[in-house]
């Protein structure tokens, strides 16, 4: 019978190969760094962008790794009041998503308060307002107390990937987890966050959100590594991009009798990934913020602005009227009209297809 590592002895005192991570753990280092002095070369109105993008990202990818899809204007919109970053088209959210991003805010953004259990329940509370889980009504704000599997599969034919702690330990190894995140100050801080994300996993002390939860912690961390709030890239982005490599590498490990290098390098490689792809967003940002500057005399309005923020941002197909008239909730003439505007700025343009329905895109520009 193989034996899961919280069944050995000690099974927290955790090792792993210097020599293995050392070469990795040094580029991701030095990445942080350089990204941070990037960043600090922005402009404020940029770099309040860039964090933007990162926690919406952060939140909208972190659930959509449970399967659960949110509003990604709901999220950014919620983000944005909470953090008093004034954006044009601000849309009200649901209970839900206000909930997912106070976790996650409080986390990033008090990244140097203490872990404790009260606040751990804070976070799962907010993360189902309701008491329920879909359809299942599931212990909100405390630890759970019935067993806990992760399984997959049709129903008689499921498959056990994992048996989590036993549920009458569980307060007991939390309390030692939080003990230890709070004051273990001799270890970097990245391999701190990378033990941390595991050993949660391995407890999973709650009903449900316990992948959510365990990634905040993640993401408290390294916003302590760096010594700030202001988040530029996304590890939950990442880990969703990496998420069958992350479920593989998880099972593996969790059956190891404590050495956890091979967790650790995974961990290190996805941040590096998740680093190396905020600079493809970077360069969106620093194209933005070169746009409004070129034109932070011309007079538009807030539709107009809404869709040129949403054509560096997330959009996705082409630019018609039709398009336009939906998102702005308006009628066609309307947006046509705020169309033909821009292409009189010499901001838009139509593209070379013809037929009914005309596509516009952006005007390729450059800063003098």
């Amino acid at each position: 019978m193989v034996k899961y590592i919280y069944e050995y002895k000690n099974w927290t005192d955790f090792s792993w190969q210097d020599k293995a991570i050392n070469a990795l753990f040094g580029e991701v280092r030095l990445m942080q760094g350089k990204i941070i002095g990037q960043m600090n070369t922005l402009g404020f109105a940029a770099k309040e962008e860039a964090t933007l993008t990162a926690l919406t990202l952060d939140v909208v990818k972190s659930s959509e790794i449970e399967g659960e899809l949110l509003n990604y204007d709901q999220v950014r919109s919620s983000i944005a009041r909470r953090l008093g970053i004034n954006t044009a088209g601000l849309v009200s959210s649901s209970r839900h998503i206000e909930g997912v991003v106070e976790m996650m805010l409080d986390a990033t953004q008090r990244y140097n308060l203490q872990l404790t259990e009260k606040r751990l329940f804070g976070w799962h509370a907010a993360l189902f307002p309701t008491g329920y889980s879909g359809p299942y009504l599931i212990e909100v704000g405390r630890y759970r107390t019935g067993e806990m599997q992760v399984v997959s599969g049709a129903m008689g034919k499921e498959k056990v990937h994992y048996e989590a702690v036993k549920p009458e330990l569980v307060k007991t190894e939390m309390d030692k987890f939080l003990n230890w995140i709070n004051n273990e100050n001799c270890l970097d801080p990245v391999l701190k966050a990378a033990i941390a994300h595991f050993w949660f996993i391995i407890i999973h002390p709650f009903d449900d959100g316990n992948g959510r939860i365990g990634r905040a912690i993640t993401d408290m961390l390294l916003a302590g590594a760096e010594g700030s709030g202001e988040r530029f890239y996304s590890m939950s982005s990442q880990i969703l991009a990496e998420r069958k490599l992350y479920y593989q590498v998880l099972q593996k490990v969790q059956h190891s009798s404590g050495d956890i290098t091979e967790w650790i390098v995974w961990f290190l490689r996805c941040l590096k990934n998740a680093m190396l792809s905020t600079q493809n967003t970077t360069q969106k940002i620093l194209r933005k913020a070169e746009f409004w500057k070129l034109h932070e005399r011309t007079p538009v309005n807030e539709r107009q602005r809404l869709i040129l923020n949403k054509l560096f941002d997330d959009f996705e197909g082409k630019l018609q009227t039709s398009k336009w008239a939906k998102i702005v909730k308006t009628s066609s003439d309307t947006a046509l009209r705020d169309i033909k505007d821009l292409v009189g700025k010499g901001i838009l343009k139509q593209t070379d297809e013809g037929g009914r329905n005309a596509n516009y895109e952006l005007v390729d520009f450059k800063l003098e």
